[in-house]
């Protein structure tokens, strides 16, 4: 009986991680290709989840399949990050993927010359210079940050940063896609 109530408020979890998220049925089904109407059944209890649909939401919510699904935690709080390389950075998840902080380490290789390019989405970034050097363009501001320095800022405000050298640049970084700040004032 005990597992059948797990397996009945998948649904219900699986609709609060797409609320969460600020995500419409419509667009879970254009991002995961499962339709409108299986999504809609699944949420609801009245389409059974099985893996060929558990998976792609996995995938699109970017969380391990057991948090989804809320599998019960197995015992070992460790969590095993696998370094991650793009474009000569290498990245180090540090948080298990659920919840609304992404924590992570990054490693830049110096790129003095090429251009830094800024984008925005929404959230809040804090960067915190471990060694080296991080160039951060900032809007309108060229800054240099450095070692035991730390940055933090709105996303929606075009950002981009690269390590202008010589050195390598290790930084560890805070993301939250919702906009909570990392200092927050307690209220007297």
């Amino acid at each position: 009986m005990e597992q059948r109530d797990e397996l009945a408020g998948i649904g219900e979890r699986l609709r609060a991680i797409r609320e969460s998220r600020g995500m419409t049925l419509r667009a879970v089904s254009e991002a995961s290709g499962i339709s409108t109407s299986t999504l809609s059944r699944l949420e609801s209890g009245a389409r059974r989840a099985q893996l060929d649909l558990l998976l792609p939401l996995a995938r699109l919510y970017r969380l391990p399949l057991d948090d989804l699904v809320g599998a019960p935690a197995l015992g070992d709080p460790r969590i095993h990050p696998r370094p991650k390389l793009r474009h000569g950075v290498v990245t180090v998840p540090l948080s298990g993927g659920s919840g609304p902080w992404e924590a992570f380490k990054q490693v830049h290789p110096p790129t003095p010359d090429t251009p830094i390019r800024q984008f925005v989405h929404p959230g809040w970034d804090w960067i915190y210079v471990i060694s080296g050097r991080m160039r951060l363009l900032l809007g309108d501001d060229d800054l240099v940050i450095e070692a035991g320095e730390a940055a933090e800022f709105d996303t929606r405000v075009p950002h981009g940063f690269a390590n202008p050298g010589p050195d390598l640049l290790e930084v560890l970084c805070l993301f939250n896609s919702q906009g909570a700040k990392v200092h927050t004032r307690a209220s007297a």
